[in-house]
């Protein structure tokens, strides 16, 4: 029998261990030498995280920065569909065609590929939502926002000037804290952080009240507090019209409030815009660019409360950006979705995203992710609220599938947890 050696005295792994340790002060070095040089150009108000992309997997987000590994629960802003370097994208076949399709940037707009219509087949099939079965694909959740506004706009002042009412009808009705992105026509709705829409130019389209539920709430107090604000609300936005009913195309809202604060809306009150739009000639638009894809545990958070809405923009988790529409636009013939070059692009949307959201796609319905997310969700929620019952500084914890958040009970405090949350190897 061969003398048994030591720890200290293997020097195979001694030199191994001295390997390793070279290895990960070189990529430290590289991931700082990364952040020096973005500094110079790029305003770094990020986390001080460099990701290492061939060792991140599944959930696990690998910080070349630290040389250690994060749990992540930000998932690139709620964008990621299947995780880190998903087994599926090891086949040859799939990496062959992702990399074919990263050599070119295809102009959707008029050039048409094999590749488009499998991506339009396999969105349609796997996350449709039938009637909305007009699609228009751009590149950026506030695009999509842009340009369900500019259908609803056209949609409503067609309406009118064939009514004999001249060209007017191009506001559109939101929500205090509503977040739709920071472009264009979307700065007049989004009213979250100041810094993001303060001294541009807006227009005074007509904002209500939020009558979200107020989970800080008891149980018994909080079904009587919403339903009272939602009065309120439902007041606002029947003042709005009898002010200005004309002039107002749309009423937007996301089904669930992602950056205003993780705010839930009753079905019952969605329900009921829907009745207000179909009886004052408005469209009713659902931006699900951060609730959609089977965040929720349902593919579109709207189909929990059995609302239809006439336009839903989507983003982030389908990778490709755009908008769905229903049959209410064809009372409109000339709609911004039949005419040509009236809602258009140079991309129309990206075409090497459009092959990896086929792939994506094809993952969630294999691996019935969208179910789940159901099933993790009301895991989390659970736990969270069991935690909620044991430490007073979590409240007000809420979710539907994966969406989940809770409060603290200021900034400080937040952020003093974050940071403690961060330390032990949890992003979020």
């Amino acid at each position: 029998m061969p003398p048994v050696l030591t720890e200290t005295a293997r020097p195979s792994r001694r030199r191994t261990a001295e390997r390793k340790s070279k290895t990960a002060n070189q990529e430290k070095a590289v991931a700082s030498h990364a952040l020096e040089i973005l500094e110079q150009h790029v305003l770094l108000d990020g986390f001080r995280i460099v990701l290492d992309h061939e060792r991140s997997r599944g959930s696990y987000l690998f910080n070349a920065a630290s040389n250690s590994r994060l749990i992540d629960l930000y998932g690139f802003f709620g964008s990621m569909p299947v995780g880190y370097n998903h087994p599926h994208f090891d086949d040859p076949a799939v990496q062959k065609e992702l990399a074919r399709a990263a050599t070119i940037k295809v102009a959707n707009s008029d050039i048409y590929s094999p590749g488009y219509a499998e991506f339009v087949e396999t969105f349609s099939r796997v996350a449709g939502l039938p009637p909305l079965e007009r699609y228009l694909f751009i590149e950026g959740g506030a695009l999509a926002i842009e340009n369900a506004l500019k259908a609803a706009m056209d949609w409503k002042v067609r309406k009118n000037i064939a009514a004999g009412r001249g060209e007017r009808g191009t506001e559109i009705l939101h929500f205090q804290r509503a977040f739709h992105g920071r472009s264009g026509y979307t700065m007049s709705l989004t009213n979250t952080d100041p810094r993001k829409t303060d001294l541009f130019a807006k227009f005074k389209w007509p904002r209500v009240s939020n009558p979200a539920i107020d989970f800080s709430l008891p149980q018994a107090e909080r079904e009587a507090d919403v339903i009272a604000r939602e009065k309120k609300c439902e007041e606002e936005i029947r003042h709005f019209i009898d002010e200005r009913g004309i002039d107002i195309a749309a009423i937007i809202i996301e089904p669930i409030q992602g950056e205003g604060g993780d705010n839930h809306y009753r079905g019952e009150f969605l329900r009921q815009l829907r009745e207000i739009c179909d009886e004052n000639e408005m469209l009713l638009i659902f931006d699900e660019v951060q609730t959609g894809l089977g965040t929720t545990g349902r593919m579109w958070c709207s189909q929990h409360f059995g609302v239809m809405p006439d336009l839903m923009a989507f983003g982030k988790k389908v990778q490709v950006c755009g908008v769905m529409a229903g049959p209410r636009l064809d009372e409109v013939p000339d709609n911004a979705f039949r005419l040509p070059s009236r809602l258009n692009s140079t991309w129309g949307g990206n075409y090497t995203d459009m092959i990896r959201s086929t792939h994506c796609l094809r993952i969630i319905e294999k691996e019935n992710l969208v179910e789940n997310a159901r099933v993790v969700g009301k895991h989390f929620l659970e736990a969270l609220q069991q935690l909620q019952s044991e430490q007073p500084i979590i409240t007000a914890v809420r979710g539907r599938g994966l969406f989940v958040a809770f409060d603290l009970s200021d900034p400080k405090k937040r952020d003093e947890f974050w940071k403690g949350l961060f330390d032990r190897g949890l992003l979020v």
